[in-house]
């Protein structure tokens, strides 16, 4: 049984790590940690979980980590890597961190975030987490940094397509749409309900931070520089994210081709969905789920590809492919605990 501790457990993507490692054959977890509610039960965190987890939230005590664990989750946001993984790995903890400090270097990371990065050392020994491409690295990884939503939605779209050379590098534009849990649990003005209930906006825009880790993994695989105009908005609803991206194929790609291209790609990949063609996905029918349903359609009038992508921002965007890599991690089926059917309505 591999021991696991949730540092940060009282926010999303902390209880949604408590949800999916319930049901976990192979898992348990055995210590969970935060700042705030540092002291207090689970269950008066999250009354939901009573006669399910009977823990007292700890405060982050890398040592005792190490007493009660194998692999340490954090499910913290940007920043806390600094001072909490270092102390983790030197205390033998193999740690899978779902904020952003591990998936930028340096340089772009004081850019983007505006915050110190984590030192050089422990940045080097960090494996970029998307489950589907990077297994092989995965697997003997001590670090993972675990991908961002949108990038998670966003790659798994676009990566076949650069690989295989098949779009022009500089036409890439992703629209992308989230619901409010993305913004995660804290108290802010543009997640309050007046705020976002019957509105559609916009919100950084040029300058989300997922861009540049976007074009740093598109740009691995491609061999070659790619750019993206990337702009997120937010939309009325908890769970979801839907990226619809755009880009110039080159000469020689039909719409069969295409699908024989996504379909030989991610054969076998049981957590991503090729639709049919004329059939796209909706995010209400990835909700709770791991999968990441993609369709395409080209415009032969335009020679403009879309791609269309929905992931549940909870789950396959963060803690759900979180569970994905530990199970790579620790050798068992990429599946294990993480087959459940999506919820609908």
């Amino acid at each position: 049984m591999i021991r696991t501790a949730i540092i940060g457990a009282s926010g999303y993507t902390g209880i949604e790590l408590l949800r999916l490692l319930h049901r976990h054959p192979q898992a348990e977890v055995t210590m969970v940690t935060g700042d705030s509610t540092a002291g207090k039960q689970i269950t008066e965190v999250y009354p939901h979980l009573q006669e399910i987890y009977q823990q007292t939230v700890e405060a982050v005590d890398p040592q005792r980590i190490a007493e009660q664990a194998d692999i340490a989750f954090l499910a913290m946001p940007s920043g806390h890597a600094t001072e909490i993984v270092p102390a983790l790995l030197t205390n033998g903890i193999r740690v899978i961190d779902l904020g952003g400090d591990l998936r930028l270097p340096a340089d772009l990371y004081r850019t983007w975030y505006g915050k110190n990065p984590v030192p050089a050392d422990v940045q080097q020994q960090a494996v970029y987490g998307l489950s589907e491409w990077f297994c092989d690295e995965i697997q003997n990884a001590r670090l993972i940094a675990n991908p961002g939503c949108y990038p998670t939605a966003t790659l798994l779209a676009l990566l076949p397509l650069v690989k295989a050379g098949a779009i022009e590098p500089d036409s890439i534009i992703v629209d992308a749409k989230s619901g409010v849990s993305g913004a995660g649990r804290g108290v802010a003005l543009g997640s309050l309900f007046s705020e976002v209930n019957e509105n559609f906006k916009a919100y950084k825009v040029n300058q989300h931070q997922h861009t540049p880790e976007i074009e740093q993994q598109l740009a691995r695989v491609a061999g070659e520089q790619i750019t993206v105009t990337f702009t997120p908005h937010l939309v009325p609803m908890t769970r979801g994210i839907l990226a619809t991206c755009y880009g110039k194929v080159k000469e020689g790609w039909t719409q069969r081709r295409l699908m024989d291209l996504y379909t030989d790609v991610y054969a076998g990949k049981s957590f991503v969905r090729i639709r049919p063609f004329g059939n796209y996905p909706q995010t209400k029918e990835v909700t709770g789920s791991n999968f990441c349903d993609i369709g395409l359609s080209l415009d032969e009038r335009t020679g403009r590809l879309t791609v269309l992508s929905a992931i549940d921002n909870l789950v396959k965007g963060a803690s759900g492919q979180a569970v994905q890599n530990l199970n790579i991690m620790t050798g068992m089926p990429e599946t294990e605990g993480l087959l459940s059917v999506p919820m609908y309505p």
